[in-house]
């Protein structure tokens, strides 16, 4: 599977037992690629089972210059939009231990709603009581040095 990058990424191939397919990174933006080849195989151009099914030469060059410009440009893909997750609470025995200490508490309220998030998570996804305490025992210590959740891989 050969990737080309040009300034970023460009367009790739890809080759199976009985035909191959290519791709371009930015294809929804380009222009001169041909529209509805075919969504039997990945990649923009469907199934290449034999060399008439792949574009004339002055085609892919035409396609290629024009992702290049993109890439020159600097034009990014459009991302899709993604709905915000749900403010997640914290259950009222977890705000309880924070409460019990001053630092904790003070640091908690100063997290991000996503460094909230990932110690709620953490805590609330523990199968056993005892797993849970230790993991909220251990919450608490770090808030109150004002550690995040993932704080070792920072």
């Amino acid at each position: 599977m050969p990737a080309f990058d040009y300034k970023g990424p460009l367009c790739g191939m890809a080759a199976f037992k009985a035909h191959c397919a290519m791709g371009f990174w930015k294809a929804g933006l380009l222009k001169t690629l041909p529209k509805n080849r075919g969504s039997d195989a990945m990649g923009n151009f469907g199934r290449f089972e034999s060399l008439q099914d792949v574009p004339s030469e002055a085609a892919l060059v035409r396609i290629v210059r024009e992702a290049a410009a993109l890439n020159d440009a600097g034009v990014k893909p459009p991302r899709p939009a993604r709905a915000p997750r749900p403010e997640l609470k914290a259950p009222p025995y977890m705000l309880a231990a924070i409460r019990r200490n001053r630092k904790a508490q003070t640091n908690y309220d100063a997290f991000s709603p996503s460094a909230k998030r990932e110690y709620i998570e953490w805590i609330t996804d523990a199968k056993s009581d005892a797993t849970r305490e230790r993991r909220l025992a251990t919450a608490v210590e770090w808030m109150a040095e004002g550690k995040p959740r993932n704080w070792k891989y920072q």
